[in-house]
């Protein structure tokens, strides 16, 4: 691989000529030079640069997108050589959807450690859509998705059922002993996760199904504010059975018993298009699809409360 591209790619991160000589261990006149070769070849500047500071123009923006897509290509194929030899081992940069990412992945990642200690997980939690997109990018080996995605090029895999539940505070009116239509909630306030979210879009398909829409909705960016602002009786919502399980059971939310709940959607895997896979990313995925280290409450209804 062109040893120019990762100096510039180090760069272009660091904003610093001396800061990337650090990171790499090299001198800032071979940094410098590198830089200047590279320019020189693709005949383009680009990088602006003065007493204060390094920042990309437009043609290092096209340049730096490039590059980290071969240095990933290129480890890749390093690392492909290197499983025909080796056991599964080397870095493994799992991208996750929010509910997966901070109530089941950390199971998973345990079991790898004790299955697989040569893998070292690095983790990225995000929505849906950007958790796609740097799979796409290559910036990410696997995603876990809970929603549609959008690029062509990268078929969703499901591994999992997740089931979804209208939950409301322990003292909330609305939890009865007779099962509810959900159009007898149309006048609470719905407290929901943001539009690129997995579980938002999971939500508007409910609505959607249902013929419903409620008059009041309130966003939040996180599932953890959503269930304490439910606890402290701001509305109702739907939530994944993975992330209400420890309230449910201590009794500070409860379930709304509504016909046709609990819903059910799909957690999905997602990989960068390839015809070749590393050893480590293959494991993960078997993994997933044999759902070794995953909670036993996966596609299982949980308890109401009393």
């Amino acid at each position: 691989m062109d040893q120019s591209l990762l100096v510039f790619v180090t760069v272009a991160e660091k904003k610093s000529f001396t800061r990337a000589a650090d990171a790499l261990h090299m001198t800032q006149p071979a940094v410098s030079q590198y830089i200047q070769t590279l320019e020189k070849n693709l005949g383009a500047k680009l990088l602006d640069r003065n007493n204060k500071y390094v920042q990309l123009n437009k043609a290092g923006e096209i340049v730096y997108h490039h590059a980290n897509e071969i240095i990933g290509l290129y480890t890749q194929m390093q690392t492909l050589l290197d499983d025909t030899m080796n056991k599964a081992s080397g870095n493994l940069a799992i991208g996750a959807s929010y509910t997966f990412g901070e109530y089941v992945l950390p199971h998973i990642v345990a079991y790898l450690q004790v299955c697989y200690p040569l893998i070292k997980p690095k983790i990225t939690i995000a929505n849906t859509k950007r958790i796609s997109e740097w799979v796409a990018n290559r910036h990410l080996d696997v995603g876990i998705v809970d929603g549609e995605i959008h690029h062509s090029n990268l078929p969703l895999e499901p591994f999992a059922e997740d089931l979804m539940y209208i939950v409301a505070a322990a003292n909330h009116p609305s939890l009865t002993d007779e099962p509810l239509k959900i159009n007898d909630l149309k006048n609470e306030t719905w407290i929901l996760r943001e539009e690129a979210s997995g579980t938002r879009e999971a939500t508007e398909k409910v609505f959607a199904e249902l013929a419903f829409s409620p008059k009041k909705i309130m966003e939040f960016g996180s599932t953890q504010i959503i269930k304490e602002s439910v606890q402290v009786g701001l509305g109702v919502t739907i939530l994944s059975h993975c992330t209400i399980q420890k309230e449910v059971s201590l009794g500070s939310l409860k379930i709304v018993d509504v016909q046709g709940t609990p819903f059910r959607r799909k957690f999905s895997l997602i990989t960068p298009p390839s015809k070749f896979k590393t050893k480590v990313t293959r494991v993960f995925s078997d993994v997933l699809r044999k759902n070794d280290g995953l909670p036993d409450f996966f596609g299982k209804p949980i308890t109401m409360g009393p």
